[in-house]
């Protein structure tokens, strides 16, 4: 539920302006600006959004940059549309979280709330209200499962991930790399990093993994346009 006017968002505005290179954030239906009931997202309505973004506001291949969720995002986007993604960086990557992280720990009581009214509300440390995690979402998620196979991604992959995230545990980020079938992925791993990565020393590694990335697409584009 974070949106695009959090620090890694804002953070990484700034990084793209001083390198020259174009940058597009949005949130997705149901947070931050956008309008619509987070109750009322799946991951394919998300995903929707993602690709509807990729197509219609963004020109030539792109480095798509997810924090958690957003990293199964992208992983989901650069499968749907290869020839539009150069790249990614997974922060706290947590693609199949609706299955590994929410609907495994549900404990019997919760299972049965789910099972009647729909919905199941857990206590977060990131804002006041409880996240919502709806039947619809699980059984949606369960459509867009990737870790039980190879995952083949046509471009470099950068993990970045926190040892101490108490939310995606960092063997996440190693089962992730383990599934990418491009031969070009790498984790960072940061020992006292905990899901926000939000530190200075946090981005910092976040914009190296970006460069990791841009670098090589830009000395590219450039060798294309001299030739």
């Amino acid at each position: 539920m974070s949106d695009m006017n959090g620090v890694k968002a804002n953070w990484l505005e700034s990084f793209a302006r001083l390198r020259g290179c174009p940058y597009l954030r949005f949130d997705y239906t149901g947070h931050g600006a956008s309008e619509g009931r987070f109750e009322d997202g799946t991951i394919s309505g998300w995903l929707g959004d993602t690709l509807a973004v990729l197509e219609s506001l963004t020109e030539g291949p792109q480095i798509l940059v997810g924090s958690s969720m957003g990293g199964w995002l992208a992983l989901l986007a650069a499968l749907k549309r290869p020839d539009r993604v150069a790249g990614i960086v997974g922060i706290a990557a947590a693609p199949d979280f609706t299955e590994e992280l929410v609907a495994s720990e549900l404990e019997p009581e919760e299972r049965e709330t789910l099972r009647r009214e729909g919905v199941v509300y857990k206590e977060t440390p990131y804002g006041e209200k409880p996240y919502a995690f709806t039947r619809a979402l699980i059984e949606d998620g369960r459509n867009h499962l990737l870790l039980s196979r190879p995952i083949p991604v046509a471009c470099p992959v950068r993990l970045v991930q926190g040892y101490d995230d108490n939310d995606v545990p960092w063997e996440m980020a190693m089962a992730i790399m383990a599934r990418i079938d491009h031969h070009d992925c790498a984790v960072t791993l940061i020992k006292d990093g905990d899901h926000r990565l939000s530190r200075h020393e946090d981005l910092a590694k976040i914009g190296a993994a970006v460069i990791d990335i841009l670098e090589p697409v830009k000395a590219g584009a450039a060798r294309a346009d001299a030739g």
